[in-house]
């Protein structure tokens, strides 16, 4: 059977360590956030994920959710028990602002306990991370009326809330969505259209469910430029709050896929349902983007938390099962083999997941840190210096995080050998699960593309700049420091790798846009490998501090420049790799006719 522990000392490393969330104290939430209340908070979380979710976590992949005849959606056994104590909990509105129901805590602080949620059971975690985004865009586009009407029940998780954005023929391009919405006389729309992979479309844990929709009001203009955003609700709401009556909005299917089983993945059908438009009309997408900048966010957690769960797993299991002999002698004398974990092989793999998952986990609260600084800093100029990094990290985070999160997921599952294979252990719902990680909220490949055609060159790359420039800033702060060495050396090396890439980029993509494309998931790995190597430097920086302070933490902190040395030896020098594919350009790749694959 499966294992999980939340990985709370490791969280708590980053957060105090090395991000030093002490020192934003000035910021709004943060206050608060003292160390001794952030590690109640954590640990109050890694009990929740533990107990209450992740027992759910393989029977809710075996029974999945059903489509009754009325149209309604059963979940797995036990579900709306977990959730109920999730929201009871308060976790939804954690980094909610308290004049909507929240507690105003740091967004850091939301993502540190997300992955722990995510990691028990990231199908169930799906309901309530939907509504999150939710009430992100209705915080930022909404009326005050709408924000009364929808907010305090869906920050207590009696209401829910969906994103709608695909549609049979158009995901990417959301320019071809057809869903129309007719302006009504009281001011609001009759929606019509159909709606797919609609994630927690409809379900019976909540109440309500808020749907926000894309439609194109008749008579807007072609393409995106004529896309809306619409609150559409399951159940019409009162002038009193109380609930009305059923609105037609119905779900017409479940899709049937490959993972995530305990999460209804609803076909959505609106027919002449009633919506209410939020913030301009012709003005969707910006509308949507808040949401969907935060789902990426969340899938990119999503790939760590896989990750990190399927890791437990194999180190557990490479532990006990007996296979073999070590090469450098016999370690299991009583025995007639080893256990697996002596072997090179076996641990190339686990210091690979380890490596990547701590590293990982480092850059998404930085990224998280990032996004509280962007949103609450009184101070304009570290706003704008935070949203550019923000935003620039958020598709190679999504992007990153979620390619490796799968690769780690199957190499944890090749340590189990033919048991890997088998449901019994669990592997293969990790590696199914993680799947959808990398095509959901903006394909990774989209998310490269992103990255090289849009956020390279924006504000004249002023993101790009400041993110080499912190980085190098910290390589020469420490080039003086012996102990530094092995770290800043090969983080120098790829950072200058990174900058030769991005240069060529600027001297051959312009004449020839193909390649960019080509080079772009290549350029996307490999920021985040030096982005990665970053977060090991102040990782092992923090750690050597600490040493030297005499921590008490002397094991977990050697075996952190333990992990940091392998990461600089064993994965930094991919950044040779990628920056020659990237400067190889486009012409064998866009050789070929159609006719020829």
């Amino acid at each position: 059977m499966p294992v999980y522990q939340a990985p709370v000392n490791d969280t708590l490393f980053i957060l105090n360590d090395v991000l030093g969330l002490e020192r934003y104290g000035n910021l709004p939430g943060f206050a608060d956030a003292t160390p001794d209340m952030i590690e109640a908070i954590v640990g109050e979380a890694a009990r929740v994920a533990e107990e209450a979710l992740f027992p759910l976590n393989l029977s809710g992949d075996k029974q999945g959710c059903t489509r009754n005849a009325d149209g309604t959606v059963s979940v797995p056994d036990g579900f709306k028990q977990a959730y109920d104590q999730y929201c009871q909990g308060g976790w939804i509105g954690l980094a909610v602002p308290e004049e909507f129901g929240g507690q105003g805590l740091p967004y850091t602080l939301h993502a540190a306990v997300g992955e722990y949620m995510s990691s028990a059971n990231m199908s169930l975690m799906m309901y309530p991370g939907l509504t999150q985004g939710a009430i992100a865009a209705i915080i930022v586009h909404g009326s005050p009326e709408q924000k009364a009407t929808y907010l305090p029940k869906m920050v207590a998780g009696t209401w829910s809330g969906t994103m709608n954005l695909t549609e049979p023929h158009c995901g990417t391009d959301l320019g071809l969505l057809r869903t129309k919405a007719v302006p009504q006389a009281d001011g609001s729309y009759k929606i019509s259209g159909q709606k797919i992979f609609i994630s927690a479309g409809e379900h019976s844990m909540t109440d309500n469910i808020v749907h926000l929709v894309l439609a194109r009001i008749e008579g807007a203009p072609e393409g995106t430029k004529g896309i809306s955003l619409f609150i559409v609700p399951k159940f019409m709401v009162e002038e009193d709050g109380s609930l009305g009556a059923r609105n037609t909005v119905a779900c017409g299917a479940i899709e049937e896929k490959m993972g995530i089983h305990g999460n209804a993945t609803c076909v959505m059908n609106y027919d002449e349902a009633k919506g209410f438009l939020i913030g301009a009309e012709n003005k969707g997408l910006a509308a949507m983007f808040v949401m969907m900048n935060e789902a990426r966010l969340g899938v990119g957690l999503q790939g760590l938390s896989i990750a990190e769960t399927a890791y437990q797993n194999a180190v557990s299991y490479a532990r006990e099962r007996i296979q073999g002999r070590s090469l450098s002698g016999v370690k299991n004398p009583d025995g007639k083999a080893d256990p697996i974990i002596v072997h090179p092989d076996i641990r190339r793999s686990l210091m690979t997941i380890r490596a990547f998952n701590e590293a990982g986990r480092a850059f998404l609260l930085w990224t998280a840190l990032k996004s509280d600084i962007a949103h609450r800093s009184p101070d304009e100029a570290e706003r704008q210096n935070a949203d550019d990094l923000l935003g620039l990290a958020t598709p190679i985070l999504k992007g990153v995080l979620t390619d490796k999160g799968f690769d780690h997921a199957v190499m944890a599952q090749q340590v189990f050998g033919g048991h890997g294979y088998i449901e019994e252990h669990g592997m293969s719902q990790y590696v199914r699960d993680a799947r959808i990680t990398m095509i959901y909220e903006g394909a990774n490949g989209i998310q490269a593309l992103d990255l090289v055609g849009r956020k390279l060159a924006l504000n004249g790359g002023r993101a790009v700049m400041a993110m080499f420039k912190e980085i190098g800033d910290f390589c020469e702060e420490n080039r003086g420091d012996e102990a530094m060495v092995p770290y800043t050396k090969a983080l120098k090396k790829g950072l200058n790798d990174l900058q030769a890439a991005t240069m060529w980029f600027m001297q051959n993509a312009m004449a020839k846009p193909d390649n960019a494309g080509a080079g772009s998931t290549d350029y996307m790995h490999l920021f985040g490998l030096v982005t990665l190597g970053y977060m090991w430097a102040k990782m092992a920086k923090a750690a050597q501090e600490k040493l030297a302070a005499g921590d008490a933490r002397e094991d977990y902190l050697k075996n952190k420049l333990i992990t940091a040395k392998f990461f600089m030896e064993k994965v930094m020098p991919e950044t040779v790799l990628r920056k020659a594919r990237i400067e190889a350009g486009a012409e064998s790749l866009m050789e070929f006719s159609a006719e020829a694959f």
